[in-house]
């Protein structure tokens, strides 16, 4: 029964989410001679197990028998190398195999599931920069931030070994003499991990690592657009649980589109999903897991500022709001998309910024010295495009970029947009390209009240001197997000902290601090060792 309701909830869902989970490159499929893999500047994918053709489901054993899709690289839009994603069988089939691998998963002690993290840890450090090379040749991040999210992974997952020995609920004063009051925190189960393009290793490792570590399975589901890092990343993973004589489902793997991902949302099997996308397509995922009263962990937009007072050191503003700004060609959910400068340094700053924006080395992203890369798909090009207009239609004027480059690959130039309003339309739509509003404010109030009026509520800063100012700030009346900097960047979280955001961000928080919370659930426990009954609030019943 199950099986067929997966089947007719994914049909069902397929025409409404077609475009919105994930879009797919539709394009004819490349000829074998053509791919990327097959080149000897490229022959190194093949060190990660990738080959012409890739299977991209993984329970235990590889397979797929869907649709073949391609993937392109976003810096000369040539092809890489293809993968087969999965059915709704092979979904159905996936689910199965992976709670049958809790059962194993499950009774293995936290601190030797801690072990296994900390093995799949090492086994990334060991592919870090080949690993970190995919990402930039899939994604289109520059080489050092690619290789940086293999090490967030590699970090998170350090981060999990010591909290397998930590985990665990409060003993607490019971009111009745002869009782004991206890927390047990149990994992939750089958965790499903639907991860974005913008980073294709480092999210599903946050989610990962600590989902292992309190006793889940996982499954994932990477964007359709990086499936080649999807598929390495599963194997590097595969092989440690391999060599641990454990079942490979306990990291499962299902690439696929809009109908894997409405079957995951359906699916009662799948005790916690983790959806990490845009706020339009987390609100659907979001009703979907609610009305089986499922629970879920959603990492969503952000329209985040930067807002620089009179009293700012401007040279750490200015490095701090290019690299947030331009960093990942602005497809970072905590990327700076709003600038508020008072108005006593504005014309300054934008000066030095925009000469900043003029000195960015752009090119190839695996070149070392390149510092900004293509958007992810011609899709973002024409969603840039729109955006440089709509801002000049209201008001708004381009002082930097504002153009396409004319080369090969989805690259456009980092854009600077000076006198909108605060409340433009266009201001207040997150855009993920590089395009940053630079807003002019008089007052603390004003500009404290700015940054918390859009919906989404991911990241923030200030810059400042004023001590009493920062921590109005952090306090109940200042931001609104859950990352609230002062003196840096919006983005470049730490892996320590937990990582989430407020109001259309979706609340869930990931990685560090109690975020392993998420992921396990708890039960309050009485219990009655004396010989007689009393009962709580010294309640009779006699």
């Amino acid at each position: 029964m199950q099986r067929c309701l997966t089947l007719t909830l994914a049909r069902h869902s397929r025409l409404l989410l077609k475009n919105k989970f994930a879009s797919l490159h539709c394009r004819p499929s490349a000829a074998m001679s053509s791919l990327l893999i097959n080149q000897p500047k490229y022959s190194w994918l093949k060190e990660l197990g990738l080959f012409e053709d890739n299977p991209g489901v993984y329970n235990g054993s590889w397979g797929g028998s869907g649709e073949v899709i391609t993937s392109y690289c976003p810096a000369n839009n040539e092809p890489i190398a293809r993968v087969t994603q999965a059915t709704l069988a092979e979904y159905e089939e996936t689910v199965q195999k992976t709670r049958e691998a809790w059962k194993v998963w499950a009774d293995i002690p936290a601190p030797k599931r801690g072990e296994i993290v900390r093995q799949i840890g090492d086994a990334l450090r060991k592919k870090i920069n080949v690993l970190g090379s995919l990402v930039s040749l899939e994604m289109g991040k520059i080489y050092v931030e690619g290789v940086g999210e293999v090490q967030e992974y590699v970090d998170v997952c350090d981060y999990a070994v010591g909290l397998s020995r930590m985990i665990g609920g409060p003993i607490l004063p019971s009111e009745r003499p002869g009782h004991a009051l206890l927390e047990q925190w149990n994992p939750v189960g089958l965790v499903g991990i639907i991860t974005a393009f913008n980073f294709p290793v480092a999210v599903y490792g946050w989610n990962n690592a600590i989902a292992l570590t309190c006793g889940n399975v996982c499954l994932w589901k990477g964007a359709p657009t990086t499936p080649l890092t999807s598929v390495a990343v599963t194997k590097i993973v595969a092989e440690v649980l391999e060599k641990n004589n454990l079942p490979g489902a306990i990291c499962s793997m299902t690439c696929g589109g809009a109908d894997i991902g409405t079957a995951m949302a359906r699916d009662e099997r799948v005790d916690l999903l983790s959806f990490t996308g845009s706020t339009h397509v987390g609100k659907i995922v979001a009703m979907m897991v609610q009305e089986r009263f499922g629970r879920k962990l959603l990492e969503l937009g952000g329209n985040n500022a930067i807002i620089v007072f009179e009293d700012a050191d401007l040279n750490l503003v200015v490095p701090s709001a290019v690299f947030a700004s331009v960093g990942t060609a602005g497809q970072r959910c905590t990327t700076t998309r709003r600038l508020m400068l008072h108005e006593s340094i504005h014309d300054t700053v934008v000066e030095r910024i925009s000469k900043a924006y003029k000195q960015i080395r752009i090119g190839d992203p695996w070149d070392p010295s390149t510092l900004y890369g293509p958007l992810h798909t011609q899709q973002a090009v024409e969603q840039y495009l729109a955006a440089v207009e709509q801002a000049k239609k209201q008001g708004g004027t381009v002082v930097c970029g504002g153009k396409v480059m004319d080369r090969p690959g989805n690259y456009v130039e980092p854009t600077i947009v000076t006198g909108l309003a605060h409340n433009a339309p266009i201001v207040h739509t997150e855009t993920f390209v590089p395009i940053l509003y630079v807003l002019k404010f008089k007052t603390e109030e004003e500009a404290f009240a700015w940054n918390n009026e859009v919906k989404q509520g991911l990241s923030s800063s200030i810059f400042t001197k004023d001590m009493g100012r920062v921590f109005r700030w952090l306090g109940p009346k200042g931001s609104d997000c859950g990352i609230v900097n002062v003196n840096i960047p919006t983005s470049g979280a730490e892996i320590g902290g937990a990582f989430g955001g407020e109001k259309h961000t979706g609340g869930g928080r990931e990685s560090g601090s109690d975020s392993w919370k998420q992921y396990m659930r708890r039960s309050t426990c009485t219990i009655n060792y004396s010989k007689d009954l009393p009962l709580a609030q010294g309640i009779k019943f006699e």
